[in-house]
């Protein structure tokens, strides 16, 4: 999921518990991602764009089963931001999840916020 970068200090990304606070926007880079383990294990990967929006998706490339995600690429194709997987370069939507180039494929999407 995408939101708009506010002025804030924590960005935070929705679990089943409540709101999960991951890093201090200021180590997001714009144009680069950053990992973060969720409960149960589970990997995101998160991402600030160069207009100052959040997203997060699962950081776990399906093709693969690698967490390298987060090391992908930032792009975009028809206006719509992507991210492209280090290893073999599938494009990940970073609204909706979907694998813009194998429709049977998709990463988990997560609210992300900065408060």
């Amino acid at each position: 999921m995408t939101t708009t970068l506010p002025a804030a200090r924590t960005v935070e990304v929705l679990t089943p518990d409540g709101w999960l606070p991951v890093c201090p926007v200021d180590l997001l880079e714009p144009g680069r991602g950053v990992a973060a383990l969720l409960p149960g294990g589970v990997q995101a990967a998160l991402f600030r764009d160069r207009a100052d929006r959040l997203h997060a998706i699962g950081n776990v490339d399906p093709f693969t089963g690698a967490g390298v995600l987060c090391h992908g690429l930032l792009g975009s194709a028809g206006g719509r931001p992507y991210v492209a997987s280090p290893l073999l370069k599938q494009r990940f939507d970073l609204a909706d999840g979907r694998c813009l180039d194998d429709d049977a494929v998709a990463v988990a999407v997560y609210r992300v916020r900065a408060v």
